[in-house]
């Protein structure tokens, strides 16, 4: 079978594509090893539209749910595509099942995943105390102690979004110097709640339910130090899963897929991106989930017009 598309990744971006193509009417196929994107593991999503709060395990079986229930579209879940490839006008994927697909136009929607820290105690309490983003758990920090753990913007922008919530945050940061915006330093050096803590290496979170406290070395006297927090705040970067679609779309330094902000479209024609994989300033659910609608909205004037 020939789709009209083929939409990579089961995040919100992806089912909000995957909804709005079926309600389109075309011949649509969506393929996902799982629901629910990075937000998956979060126990308590509280910006999430229409939704109060909402743990991300509910937030994925119900883009699941809404998803099947709409009529014509193909979902291949516990699948993932490993390649893409340009044959002619149309477009020739293989799964990780062996599986091919042919496709008119392709949406990637595959994400990106967390740069983790690596150390004890980090997976043990992700979504336990330990966080990756500071705009969806910032409010759980409500007179509370974090730890913010980078140096670069992300890092500095979770430090801001918790300056309102924490009643002290710790900025450990690897080297000597701040490498993100300087308006953004600016904000957080006047705060008096904020403690910057240099040449700072993280060691390992400790905690047994929940996070109890963060240990880092020194990296100049070696010593090793314990801050008593009740928050870890991951924010050392992200990596784009763009490497499906290699060789075929231009990429930033960053490996996030260049698109057009007003179509979504990439830099192949019949290729749209949307969500974290693609380029967009704020990595967040609510707007990856706008982004599909846009793109899906695209690529259905681009077929009719090629009919």
């Amino acid at each position: 079978m020939l789709y009209d598309i083929l939409i990579i990744g089961g995040g919100p971006a992806g089912v909000s594509g995957g909804i709005y193509a079926a309600r389109k009417k075309m011949r649509a196929v969506l393929v996902t090893d799982a629901f629910g994107g990075q937000s998956f593991v979060s126990d308590d999503i509280q910006n999430w539209i229409g939704e109060i709060s909402i743990s991300g395990y509910d937030l994925a079986k119900k883009m699941e749910a809404h998803l099947r229930a709409q009529e014509g579209i193909e979902v291949r879940e516990g699948e993932e595509i490993v390649s893409v490839k340009k044959a002619g006008g149309t477009f020739i994927a293989e799964t990780s099942k062996g599986a091919v697909i042919e496709a008119k136009t392709i949406l990637l929607t595959s994400g990106s995943k967390r740069k983790k820290l690596g150390v004890p105690g980090e997976k043990e309490l992700e979504s336990k105390g330990v966080f990756y983003c500071s705009i969806c758990d910032a409010p759980i920090m409500k007179d509370k102690t974090a730890a913010v753990v980078g140096g670069g913007n992300s890092a500095l922008e979770a430090v801001v979004d918790l300056i309102p919530y924490a009643k002290k945050i710790y900025l450990l940061h690897r080297r000597d110097e701040l490498k993100g915006d300087a308006v953004t330093q600016d904000k957080i050096k006047k705060s008096d709640k904020v403690e910057i803590i240099w040449n700072a290496e993280t060691k390992e979170i400790v905690g047994e339910k929940t996070v109890k406290g963060i240990v880092y070395e020194d990296m100049k006297t070696k010593e090793k130090r314990t801050l008593d927090v009740e928050g870890v705040f991951v924010e050392i970067g992200s990596v784009p899963s763009s490497h499906i679609i290699e060789g075929l779309v231009e990429k930033n330094k960053g490996g996030e897929v260049i698109v057009d902000h007003k179509t979504q479209r990439t830099s192949c024609e019949g290729v749209w991106a949307a969500g974290d994989v693609s380029d967009v300033l704020y990595k967040q659910n609510n707007i990856s989930s706008g982004d599909a609608v846009k793109a899906v909205l695209n690529i259905h004037e681009y077929l009719h017009k090629k009919i």
